[in-house]
């Protein structure tokens, strides 16, 4: 099927420009007594050598591949299909990656892209903002991030009518039906919906997201009909494995792909093999990339405590290989860290694989949509509403 397309676009997908997040690793402690104590003996480690506190909020991680390599591992399985590959990189409230990549020579009409914080209630929705007006990208950056710092009421509505008045603007709901922030299954469903129902005019397509469960996709696709809305693939790399998923097109530039999905209402999505492996093993696979050591990265980005960052005592983000005290990490992380790299390699690898296995999710899966016994390549249809576009 890709065959009779022009175009593949990666819509999603994360630099070691991102900033991740460690916020998990305090609910991981809430929930489990043997993390808890791992934790605390850390923490008070923390206390002796640095006096202060451990501080997971504003903690994060970077993921592993620079710009030039997410760009390539993206394009790279697109052309591997005989496509023209159009590859949207989406940082966390960032477009310093797809700035760095203007004017080369393989990636020059990579467009200027990120996943926007917005907050929401008790929470926030991330959304890829893709291909902004190059001329007005630093200015429409400041915007952007002044608001997920401080959201006012009102101030939203005009955000996204202006984003929309860019007629080269695509603009996703990502992972719609992700409880992100823990709130609760029904006030996160409630919540979205509230969101849709007073923005719902500028919001081009909702996101089938290549790292979310089956289970999770097809909600996504039920809030899809339920509103009338297209859908898009978007793959969410943070690892090295390239995206689960991509669109397929016969626009010849991202202006056009843009004009297909916003005023056309035409999306054709390409699911890829790697999606069909139990979604555990996926990520435990992607915890082992973030975790390894890449002596061929650049300085100060080969080990994993190089891309993990804590304030120092006056509040500036550190490495933590800048923080530990005799340059290594405590016996315990690196136990930790040994342990991830067996599970992922080898025998143990198989073997988990064996176990995670989501057959008969991925049985379900088809027979939903139709398609008989055939697994990849595939298309996936849009809602009713919009299945004369879809080309499936």
């Amino acid at each position: 099927m890709a065959k009779s397309f022009r175009s593949g676009v990666s819509l999603h997908s994360h630099t070691n420009q991102s900033r991740e997040t460690l916020k998990f690793l305090a609910v991981l402690g809430s929930r489990y007594a043997f993390m808890r104590q791992l934790m605390e003996r850390l923490e008070q480690r923390a206390m002796v050598n640095h006096g202060m506190r451990v501080d997971y909020g504003l903690s994060y991680w970077t993921p592993p591949a620079h710009p030039t390599l997410a760009f390539d591992l993206e394009r790279g399985q697109i052309e591997r299909l005989g496509l023209a590959a159009m590859v949207s990189l989406t940082d966390h409230d960032s477009i310093q990656a797809c700035l760095s990549l203007q004017g080369g020579p393989e990636s020059r009409n990579c467009p200027i892209s990120l996943e926007w914080t917005v907050p929401f209630g008790g929470e926030a929705f991330h959304f890829g903002v893709h291909n902004l007006p190059s001329a007005r990208s630093s200015e429409w950056m400041q915007i952007l991030s002044s608001y997920t710092l401080y959201p006012t009421n009102g101030q939203l509505k005009e955000i996204l009518a202006a984003l929309h008045a860019e007629p080269g603007v695509l603009f996703v709901f990502n992972h719609p039906m992700w409880d992100l922030y823990g709130v609760g299954a029904d006030l996160h469903v409630h919540s979205v919906n509230a969101f849709l129902r007073e923005h719902r005019e500028w919001i081009h397509a909702l996101e089938l997201n290549g790292l979310r469960s089956w289970a999770e996709n097809r909600s996504a696709c039920s809030l899809a009909e339920q509103w009338e809305m297209v859908l898009v693939s978007g793959g969410d790399r943070h690892s090295l494995e390239p995206n689960a998923n991509i669109n397929l097109t016969n626009a010849e530039c991202f202006d056009e792909f843009a004009c297909e999905i916003r005023d056309k209402k035409m999306s054709r999505i390409l699911f890829m093999p790697q999606y069909a492996q139990p979604l555990k093993h996926r990520v435990l696979q992607s915890a082992v990339d973030v975790v390894s050591h890449y002596p061929h990265f650049p300085a100060g980005s080969q080990r994993w405590d190089e891309r993990v960052y804590h304030p120092d005592a006056r509040g500036n983000p550190q490495s933590l290989a800048t923080l530990w005290p005799d340059g290594t990490a405590p016996r315990a992380i690196r136990w930790g860290i040994a342990i991830v790299l067996l599970m992922g390699r080898g025998v143990f690898s198989g073997g988990l694989r064996a176990a995670w296995s989501e057959a008969r999710e991925l049985a379900q899966a088809l027979e939903e949509q139709g398609t008989g016994g055939g697994l990849y390549p595939r298309l996936v249809p849009l809602p009713r509403k919009h299945r004369s576009d879809a080309g499936a």
